[in-house]
């Protein structure tokens, strides 16, 4: 009998190794980058039961998060073991109810508050403690908050979810529960329910080709200018970090004239976004002279893992323009991904990366910054529909951590209703929230300034 449930019990389930990415977004998390949250505030009390069943139905749709996260045993070839992705039959999630009050920082709201604390969430970050049937990658919390307000949290895995599919889910939800009917988009899922393949096993033949000493120059090329690279200040590197956020909001009138800026000139909204970021990081530093610093920007690809990544390298100086630097930085970016260095240095960045939270003591004051900001390609795109005012939706924040490996800032940006919003993620206390706070209100006043001054091409 126990060996017909044991073996029961292994039909029930499906497994895939995890791919050379995901095992590295394993590490990252552990480190403290790439746990990704949405948070959603409504003025609605949600039904807790329909609520879950949605969840359920989305694990349904989507194998990946009802998955666990396995840990499998060293063997001759590895010394830490290798990841696995256990997939069960049925959806388990359970949701979990808490109450907000009393924040210990009543400069942010009761959103961005717990937006914070899920960010800094430990149960990844030790894999040596996952429960013997692996860690659950998807979780959902709903707390109450003064003022007759409820905040839902999801909390993914990076490995399992990036910031595009996760909003994405957000938008199935909505559906969910806003109309109990309807076919969830099952992206994720194959003919028999499996979890997809990880992204190396997804990039067109021959793009990622490159000879071993090509891959040698480039790591070399990486790791030289890293040591060259400008950080911005840091304020504490000793104490534990954890990720904050500030929040940089346009209105539609200024929001649209960056657009027309942008349009004009043939760019994307990523460009103009370094380019102010740049700017103000510069002049935090530098009085407006004609310091010359490098800085690193690392641009995201919007596809399953949002870090396939491609990091430029712009030198700044005092007085520059935003359009000047905007156009520059863009194009290095484009002429990056039209040589398909997001797929063909896909392995020499993960390996970087590795290293760098193996031996923090490689990155600048051991602050384990690669870069001084992240930027996406595109930004998300959310208008308010009528099944949102039905349930009373009244904000809601996404983004993922960055107090592991990663930027100094890294900006997480969503065109709203026309309006551009921005959730800039940054390590506490490497920065402090008065000095992000410093930086985001010098970036919107270069944006603004900019959108007003260059709405077509010199």
């Amino acid at each position: 009998m126990a060996e017909e449930q044991h073996n029961q019990i292994k039909l029930e389930l499906k497994d895939r190794s995890l791919g050379g990415t995901e095992h590295n977004w394993c590490r990252a998390v552990s480190s403290g980058t790439g746990i990704t949250v949405l948070a959603v505030q409504v003025s609605k009390e949600p039904d807790s039961l329909a609520l879950q069943d949605a969840l359920h139905k989305i694990q349904n749709a989507h194998p990946i998060l009802r998955s666990k996260l396995h840990k499998n045993t060293p063997n001759t070839t590895t010394t830490t073991g290798t990841f696995s992705f256990i997939t069960p039959s049925k959806p388990h999630l359970q949701l979990k109810s808490f109450y907000f009050s009393n924040p210990s920082n009543t400069s942010i709201s009761p959103l961005q508050a717990i937006l914070e604390q899920e960010l800094n969430n430990k149960v990844w970050s030790d894999h040596n403690r996952f429960p013997g049937t692996g860690a659950d990658v998807f979780f959902a919390s709903l707390y109450t908050v003064p003022g007759e307000k409820w905040v839902l949290v999801l909390r993914l895995h990076a490995a399992a979810c990036d910031r595009t599919t996760a909003v994405s889910l957000l938008k199935e939800l909505m559906v969910l529960m806003g109309e109990n009917e309807g076919e969830v988009t099952k992206r994720e899922t194959g003919n028999k329910g499996e979890v997809s393949l990880g992204i190396e096993d997804l990039i067109p033949n021959g793009k990622a080709k490159k000879t071993l000493w090509a891959h040698g120059v480039d790591m070399l090329g990486y790791s030289v200018n890293s040591l060259r690279l400008t950080n911005l200040k840091f304020k504490d590197v000793k104490w534990p970090r954890c990720s904050e956020v500030v929040r940089l909001h346009m209105n539609s009138h200024d929001t649209q004239m960056i657009l027309a800026g942008c349009k004009s000139r043939g760019i994307k909204l990523c460009g103009v976004l370094a380019a102010a970021g740049l700017i103000a990081a510069h002049s935090s530093k530098y009085r407006p002279d004609h310091h010359l610093k490098k800085y690193g920007v690392v641009t995201l690809m919007d596809c399953r893992f949002y870090h396939s990544a491609i990091l430029n390298i712009h030198q700044v100086k005092g007085g520059d323009e935003l359009w000047e630097v905007a156009k520059r930085s863009y194009m290095a970016f484009k002429n990056s991904k039209d040589n398909n260095k997001h797929f063909s240095d896909m392995a020499d960045l993960n390996f970087l990366m590795c290293k760098a939270i193996n031996n923090p003591g490689l990155t600048a004051s051991s602050s384990l910054r690669a870069s001084l900001l992240t930027v996406f390609e595109d930004p998300v795109i959310d208008n308010t529909n009528e099944t949102q005012r039905n349930l009373g939706l009244d904000d809601y924040m996404g983004c993922a951590s960055v107090h592991g490996v990663g930027p100094s800032i890294g900006i997480f940006d969503t065109i709203r209703d026309g309006e551009l919003d921005c959730v800039c993620v940054y390590p506490s206390p490497l920065h402090s929230r008065e000095q992000m706070l410093e930086l985001v209100d010098k970036m919107k006043m270069v944006l603004v300034e900019g959108g007003n001054c260059g709405k077509s091409e010199n």
